[in-house]
């Protein structure tokens, strides 16, 4: 079966993102041009730009297109910003956030993951990416302080240690906390100094959990 990939793209942006206030052309135009197909497994390619969820493995995946979205523009990032991506999975929500900063570390723990990670991010030949295979609850402290932290995979316990990696200067740190089996709320913190501000920014619906990977999240 032939698909226009190129045609479900910009039918995920019109009716998905679009109508859900995602209004920055710049993020708009990364959904529309960078392919998700090329991230996938290749039983899920022909359905990759649906409004679900999509399992890549271990419990951990993407979330639906609209919720990628929010997150990213939530956190508004600037051309001059550190970001550091935990969790980076197959490398699609990282390269295109790579788009928009200076630089990005991406952090992946399972090894499987980790490799294929690689290879697909070498395929597209972007310099300010660095890729780390490590524990994701330890964060990066070599590349710190980060302008911009991101985790999209919901998790019940927030380590303590990666909210200090932020920059103490404004930083902010976007995550989803599970509430229940299939409930999340995501959340971002903002730190100025010592003092640390919450907001809640938006329901998230999935089975997904990043908590399985380390004992060591805790808050």
């Amino acid at each position: 079966m032939n698909i226009n990939f190129e045609k479900a793209r910009n039918l995920m942006v019109e009716n998905q993102l679009r109508p859900n206030k995602i209004k920055e052309k710049s993020l708009l135009n990364l959904f529309k041009t960078v392919p998700k197909e090329e991230f996938v497994p290749d039983i899920f390619k022909s359905n990759c730009y649906f409004d679900k969820d999509l399992n890549i493995l271990n419990n951990r995946g993407y979330l639906k297109n609209l919720h990628l979205a929010q997150i990213i523009d939530y956190a508004n990032i600037q051309d001059k910003n550190n970001v550091l991506h935990i969790g980076g999975l197959t490398g699609y929500l990282s390269l295109i956030i790579s788009k928009l900063c200076k630089k990005i570390t991406i952090l992946e723990e399972d090894t499987t993951i980790y490799e294929n990670l690689k290879k697909n991010i070498e395929d597209f030949n972007i310099e300010n990416i660095e890729i780390i295979n490590t524990k994701l609850s330890e964060g990066c402290v070599k590349n710190s302080p980060y302008d911009i932290i991101i985790i999209d995979c919901p998790l019940y316990y927030l380590n303590n240690e990666l909210i200090e990696q932020v920059n103490p200067k404004n930083g902010k740190l976007i995550y989803i906390e599970k509430v229940k089996d299939n409930l999340s709320k995501a959340y971002k913190i903002t730190r100025n100094d010592n003092f640390k501000s919450k907001e809640y920014l938006f329901d998230v619906f999935s089975n997904f959990s990043i908590d399985q990977l380390s004992e060591e999240f805790k808050f």
